[in-house]
């Protein structure tokens, strides 16, 4: 696996948020990238609380912008990525409101696998939720 030395720019990562149409639906927005870090940015929809008697949100969709988070830091950086061998996801207080933010950052660049830690954060800038995800890396 080599990795690009410059990365990949913002409107580029935008761009391919969208390839996918789960992604697509979950209207991300780059909010920040450097080579180390990006963080992005997920509108509240109704359509993901699972809760209604607390108005919160589902812990898959949490999961998945974890997910998503730490694998596109790694594409931003140019490292190419697979897929997600594993996830582990903590969840601290329920999401009742949006927008959800996600900071991703690359704990390490393997020649297989790769590794990106995510925290989510409410708008009020309280840990809602955070996780580490270990991603299938390289050209085979």
């Amino acid at each position: 696996m080599r990795d690009t030395p410059a990365g990949i720019d913002r409107a580029r990562v935008e761009e391919i948020l969208r390839i996918a149409p789960f992604h697509a639906w979950l209207d991300l927005k780059v909010r920040s990238l450097t080579p180390e870090r990006l963080e992005l940015e997920m509108p509240w929809r109704e359509e993901i609380v699972s809760n209604p008697a607390l108005g919160s949100a589902h812990g898959g969709v949490l999961a998945s912008l974890i997910d998503l988070t730490g694998f596109y830091a790694l594409i931003a950086r140019g490292t190419k990525v697979k897929a997600t061998a594993d996830l582990r996801v903590d969840y601290h207080r329920p999401a009742t409101s949006g927008p959800l933010i996600a900071t991703g950052s690359i704990v390490k660049v393997g020649r297989q696998i790769s590794v990106a830690e995510t925290n989510v954060y409410a708008p009020d800038e309280k840990l809602l939720a955070s996780g580490r995800g270990a991603y299938i890396c390289g050209d085979r």
